[in-house]
């Protein structure tokens, strides 16, 4: 795939790793979509785009809502005319032990709530189901050229804390290989699909934190640092243009092996 001229459709596109896609496919000459919950900030990275000599289009969508999800790819059919690469950045993290027991009666005294495991299965999971669907669907009508990335972790082998978290991304870990099974035993040719699995990532939520507790976390990863966005965004970049990388995840840790080390 070229990555010039192609129509690439991000969620969760208003900062992160999503921001740090967009901006590096629009350097390659790609023109974005960018999909996000906070609309402002959807539309403030399309501005910075622009700003670049980029093309954007910025659109607020709830990624769980099916109407809203045939809202945003019907909008970037009617910018570009098509669509080459969706890539489902959207996500969220409420993490809680399964249960609590209370220090002084040794009984349960807390248990993660349903509402917490619904969030992140909604937007995680549900959300990047609905968004690569109907981007697929798309892409197999017009017959172009497609790429589906899901966006994956480290955390997919597991993680305490994290039971809705890791559940989610284990699934977007699996996703692209079942995905092109099926595109393949009915005969769909022009789209391809790879996930993505990030190790500790240096978004706000990182390098904002407690640096003791940042170099906690650090002394697992053998690069010695975070990941960059941009390098993830790279290699994204990197599956787009390599054919031969489909129905497939790749990691981008910086070498750590064992994501539970930080729990001990």
């Amino acid at each position: 795939m070229d990555i010039k001229g192609s129509v690439a459709l991000i969620t969760g596109a208003g900062n992160g790793i999503g921001q740090a896609v967009a901006k590096h496919l629009s350097a390659k000459g790609a023109k974005l979509a960018l999909v996000d919950r906070a609309e402002a900030e959807a539309r403030r990275v399309a501005e910075e785009i622009k700003a670049s000599g980029g093309q954007a289009i910025a659109i607020g969508a709830d990624v769980t809502s099916e109407e809203d999800t045939a809202r945003f790819i019907a909008e970037t059919l009617k910018a570009y005319n098509q669509l080459n690469m969706a890539i489902a950045c959207a996500g969220v993290i409420r993490d809680g032990l399964m249960l609590s027991p209370d220090k002084a009666t040794g009984k349960i005294g807390k248990k993660l709530g349903l509402d917490k495991w619904k969030q992140v299965i909604d937007v995680n999971l549900t959300g990047t189901f609905l968004t690569l669907r109907d981007a697929a669907e798309a892409m197999a009508n017009g017959g172009w050229k497609g790429l589906l990335v899901t966006i994956s972790s480290v955390n997919k082998v597991g993680q305490v804390g994290q039971l809705n978290y890791s559940s989610t991304k284990v699934a977007c870990a699996l996703m692209p290989k079942i995905m092109v099974g099926e595109f393949h035993m009915r005969g769909i040719k022009n789209i391809r699909a790879v996930g993505i699995a990030p190790g500790y990532t240096a978004t706000p939520m990182l390098t904002g934190m407690n640096q003791d507790a940042l170099a906690g976390i650090l002394k697992d990863v053998p690069l010695g640092r975070l990941v960059e966005p941009t390098e993830i965004a790279s290699l994204i970049e990197h599956c787009a243009t390599n054919e031969a990388i489909n129905a497939t995840t790749l990691e981008i840790t910086g070498g750590l092996c064992y994501p539970g080390a930080i729990a001990k």
